[in-house]
């Protein structure tokens, strides 16, 4: 007889269980580091958020001739259409839709005249750490 080129079902057998081990143990890997992902208590440093919104509110209020129109406690608009927003629902700080600070206790704006100039004084509240800065408009 000629040899005959093929699998045979033994082999098959072999092929079809170590595939079903791989899998097995993929699936356990993958489980395990789905769950530690979970479980895992993600810290934000407040100096970092009141960092990353300082650079991004201290750029916009240096824009020469920026104007505020419109400024309550949780939000504040300035005229070239950009607003940040505090949303304690989330707990997070936006400017226009994008979420720019995470873990924020509250965060207040205010504005006010001093000396002929626009004054805008936020209060950020991170990590039970207080923080009230001025900035004065360009």
């Amino acid at each position: 007889m000629k040899s005959q080129k093929g699998i045979t079902l033994v082999s098959l057998i072999i092929y079809v269980f170590a595939m079903t081990v791989v899998v097995g143990v993929i699936a356990v890997v993958s489980g395990t580091f789905m769950k530690s992902l979970r479980d895992a208590n993600f810290y934000n440093d407040p100096i970092a958020e009141y960092t990353a919104f300082n650079s991004y509110f201290t750029e916009e209020v240096n824009h020469k001739g920026i104007e505020i129109t419109d400024c309550q406690d949780d939000y504040i608009v300035f005229d070239n259409n950009v607003q940040y927003s505090f949303i304690p629902e989330n707990r997070g700080i936006y400017r226009n839709q994008v979420k720019i600070c995470w873990d924020i206790d509250s965060c207040t704006f205010s504005k006010s005249e001093k000396n002929g100039k626009t004054v805008v004084t936020v209060e950020f509240k991170a990590g039970g750490q207080d923080r009230t800065t001025t900035y004065t408009l360009q």
